[in-house]
C-alpha cells in the first residue's frame, strides 16, 4: 500500500506518505489554521516528500486527510487539495476524524481527544485505540483498531459527556485553554497531555486502516467533519464570554472554528 496523507486541522501543516511499511512525513508551524501559510506550504511539502522518497502522485492507491473537526479554513485547504491531487490519478479519499488522529498520535489506549475550538467552546471525541507495538517509523495499523466511544462534537469544557470506565487520558489543546473546566467535568482522567495536535502521520496510518476497511470515497464526494455551524460571536455573545456567562448558541452539524 501506498498512502499519502494530508493534516492542516489546526497550527501546524503536515504531510505524510506510507509506502512499503514505513512512513516518512514532514511538518511546519503554518502560524493560525486558516492564514494563507497553509495553502503556500502544503503542495510544496507534498513534492518534496514524494522525491525524497523517490515515488510519484500515481503511485498511490489513496489519499487520506484530516477531515476535521477544526478550523474552518483549515479543513476546506486539506479537503481541496486532497480532492484535487485525488481527481489528477483517478484515486479515492480516505476522510479521517481529526480527533481520532489525535487520539492514536497520544500514544495511549483509552483516549478523550479535545481541540480548542474557540468561542467558548471545544471539539470534544473519546476513542479506544487497540494496537500492537511498532518501531518509530512502522505501520503498526494492520492488526490496530480504533472504536469510536464519543462522537465528536463541539460543547462547553464544563458540559463535556463522561466517557464510561476508568482510565482516560486527555489529549489535545482544549486541556490548554480550559484545563481546569474540563478537569472539574472530567475528574477521572489519569493524564493529560496538551501538546498533542492533528499530525499527518497518525492521519496515514489510520487511512490506512480505513482504506482497508472500505471506507475509502470517490474524491468528488469528501467533505470536512464540521460540528457546529456558528464560525463568529455576535457582540451580545462576546461580551457574556468574557464575563463567563453561558453561551445561548448550540451546537449542531455545519461550519467549523
Amino acid at each position: 500500500m501506498v498512502l499519502l496523507a494530508l493534516d492542516t486541522t489546526a497550527g501546524f501543516c503536515s504531510v505524510a506518505l506510507l509506502q512499503a511499511g514505513r512512513v516518512a512525513s514532514r511538518c511546519a508551524d503554518a502560524g493560525p489554521s486558516g492564514q494563507p501559510a497553509h495553502s503556500r506550504l502544503l503542495l510544496p511539502m507534498v513534492d518534496a516528500l514524494l522525491a525524497e522518497a523517490g515515488t510519484s502522485l500515481s503511485a498511490l492507491d489513496a489519499i487520506a486527510f484530516g477531515a476535521g473537526p477544526g478550523s474552518f479554513t483549515g479543513l476546506r485547504i486539506a479537503c481541496g487539495v486532497a480532492q484535487g491531487l485525488a481527481l489528477a490519478i483517478d484515486r479515492p479519499l480516505v476522510p479521517v476524524d481529526s480527533l481520532s488522529s489525535m487520539a492514536w498520535a497520544s500514544g495511549r489506549a483509552d483516549v478523550i481527544a479535545c481541540l480548542d475550538a474557540r468561542m467558548g467552546e471545544v471539539y470534544l471525541g473519546a476513542y479506544r485505540v487497540r494496537r500492537p507495538q511498532a518501531g518509530p517509523d512502522g505501520d503498526n495499523s494492520r492488526a490496530a483498531s480504533i472504536e469510536q466511544v464519543i462522537a465528536p462534537m463541539a460543547c462547553a469544557p464544563d458540559a463535556a459527556p463522561l466517557p464510561a470506565g476508568d482510565g482516560w487520558t486527555g489529549c489535545g489543546s482544549g486541556f490548554a485553554v480550559h484545563g481546569a473546566r474540563l478537569r472539574a467535568r472530567l475528574p477521572g482522567l489519569v493524564a493529560i497531555d496538551a501538546s498533542v495536535q492533528p499530525d499527518a502521520r497518525a492521519v496515514v496510518l489510520l487511512g490506512a486502516i480505513g482504506l482497508r476497511a472500505g471506507r475509502a470515497v470517490d474524491a468528488a464526494l469528501a467533505a470536512p467533519l464540521y460540528v457546529r455551524d456558528k464560525v463568529a460571536l455576535d457582540s451580545t455573545e462576546q461580551a457574556a464570554l468574557r464575563a463567563g456567562a453561558p453561551l445561548a448558541h448550540t451546537a449542531a452539524a455545519g461550519g467549523g472554528q
